[in-house]
């Protein structure tokens, strides 16, 4: 974590034991360097969701997308309230942001996106996350979109297999991307492409493609934040070479910053192979990704609108206990 080439640290279940556990393990983090880390998780809600006990157990997204079948409005207000409760939360333990909101379309074909995606249609998709990053906002944390630009429309896995999607990019302009664009217009802060293939596209995978990233999201779109790779550890980042390579690949398509998550030994090859690797628009883009100052654990606990949230979007029986938490068992 002292190489400079390490910008940040991404955290797991298996790093997760409490509250109490995660801020001291955060704090220690920070205090590697003077310059901080950043600190990122995966806290979607729903089954996507690392840290558990003593958090409130957030819905998938979908609840949301079921909501706004009802009422549209009150939808946006639940989902608004969500994304402050998830932010609110992780910024107590020390955690900068998290990798979400998921802006997929859930295209009743990719069973790995699913209910973590919040409807079918790009315009709700779009609409709640506006109102999901504006609660994050609200706490202080920026918001990152993925899978760019969408794992809705394939079967098979990225974490297992290459996944080839064979829509023409002008479909994929007038659906898929809209949640994409409208968050951009929204000031959305960061982005993760897919490790999927769209194959009358680009002949690589958009997380790897200079195509993808350059020419459509930075110029087509006008994205001016951060893009992050998705997991290079992932079987379908393989068509890209060993370690080393797969992260200069998708730097050099214009990723900002890579993750090497489950492999310690890629890890490693990642960092020795970028060892002298430097992009000073990439550090300044990645310096907007610190989240503001937070409020204590027991702060956020008497917070009413923590109340509210707990108490409209937890499930029976799933509610973070403060006094649970302030022990860490």
């Amino acid at each position: 974590m002292r190489q400079p080439v390490v910008g940040g640290v991404i955290l797991f279940a298996r790093n997760f034991q409490s509250p109490q556990q995660v801020a001291t393990l955060t704090g220690e983090i920070h205090r590697v360097r003077d310059s901080h880390l950043l600190i990122a998780v995966d806290q979607e809600g729903g089954r996507v969701q690392r840290f558990r006990h003593g958090f409130t157990r957030l819905p998938p997204a979908a609840w949301y997308g079921r909501q706004y079948r009802e009422r549209s409005a009150e939808a946006c207000r639940l989902c608004e309230l969500g994304g402050w409760l998830m932010a609110a939360e992780l910024r107590c333990v020390g955690v900068d942001f998290s990798f979400a909101p998921v802006l997929d379309l859930d295209l009743g074909v990719s069973e790995v996106i699913g209910d973590r995606a919040f409807a079918d249609r790009p315009q709700v998709v779009a609409e709640l996350a506006q109102a999901w990053m504006r609660g994050v906002h609200a706490a202080g944390m920026p918001a990152v979109g993925k899978h760019f630009p969408d794992h809705g429309g394939v079967c098979a896995d990225s974490h297992i297999e290459l996944p080839t999607d064979n829509r023409p990019l002008a479909e994929l302009l007038m659906e898929d991307l809209i949640p994409f664009q409208r968050l951009i217009d929204a000031g959305l802060e960061a982005i993760m492409p897919a490790h999927v293939l769209y194959s009358r596209v680009d002949d690589r995978p958009a997380g790897f493609s200079a195509h993808w990233l350059r020419d459509i999201l930075r110029d087509r779109l006008g994205f001016q934040g951060v893009i992050f790779s998705d997991d290079l550890s992932m079987g379908a980042a393989q068509v890209a070479g060993g370690y080393g390579e797969r992260a200069r690949v998708a730097l050099a398509a214009g990723c900002d910053m890579v993750l090497a998550c489950n492999n310690p030994v890629g890890a490693l090859e990642v960092a020795e192979a970028l060892a002298d690797y430097e992009d000073p628009a990439a550090h300044l883009r990645l310096s907007q990704m610190h989240a503001r100052p937070a409020l204590n654990w027991e702060a956020l606990h008497r917070d009413p609108r923590w109340h509210e949230a707990v108490a409209t979007l937890a499930p029976p029986g799933q509610e973070a206990d403060p006094h649970h938490d302030k022990n860490g068992s």
